[in-house]
């Protein structure tokens, strides 16, 4: 093997680590929508440990959950399709899997997603009477997702540089 193969073998299981590690963090947040219910009475009843006013808004928000879900339970069918798109979005990353120089554009996708959550959050949330703190968690989503992307595509633009050159 020349040492351009072996870089281009290098380059790609590295887009491909860190492409599964992305598809990992988009399945396991996914997958907290499910049982989200249980999470927040969990987080209520362990609220101890947290700042007064966090303990207060996950108290508030586990009752408020609680009490729609016993009398409106198909309101967390919209959580569970939450749940469902993260896992649709991971499969879609299956195509920089096969081959990330032709499907670089679902990395900019994606980071054009994360870059998104931002103004999202700062909209929605004051609508929604999300406190300021829990806004800032929802950007954090979106501005740490944004990192391992950046690096997959930093990545498939030496993977096209090498096959190039």
């Amino acid at each position: 093997m020349s040492i351009a193969e072996s870089q281009v073998a290098k380059l790609k299981n590295q887009i491909r680590n860190w492409v599964i590690f992305f598809m990992f963090g988009l399945v396991i947040s996914g997958a907290t929508a499910f049982p989200l219910e249980n999470e927040l009475n969990w987080l209520a009843a362990h609220s101890a440990w947290l700042p007064s006013s966090l303990s207060q808004w996950a108290g508030q928000t586990a009752q408020g959950l609680t009490q729609t879900n016993a009398s409106f339970p198909f309101i967390s069918y919209g959580t569970d399709w939450l749940a469902f798109a993260h896992i649709i979005i991971a499969l879609l990353f299956i195509g920089v899997l096969r081959d990330p120089v032709r499907n670089i554009w679902i990395v900019e996708w994606a980071m054009l997603c994360c870059v998104l959550i931002v103004p999202l959050a700062f909209i929605a949330g004051p609508i929604r009477g999300i406190p300021f703190f829990h806004q800032l968690i929802d950007c954090s989503f979106g501005l740490i997702g944004i990192i391992p992307l950046l690096i997959v595509r930093g990545k498939i633009l030496q993977l096209e540089r090498q096959r190039a050159g």
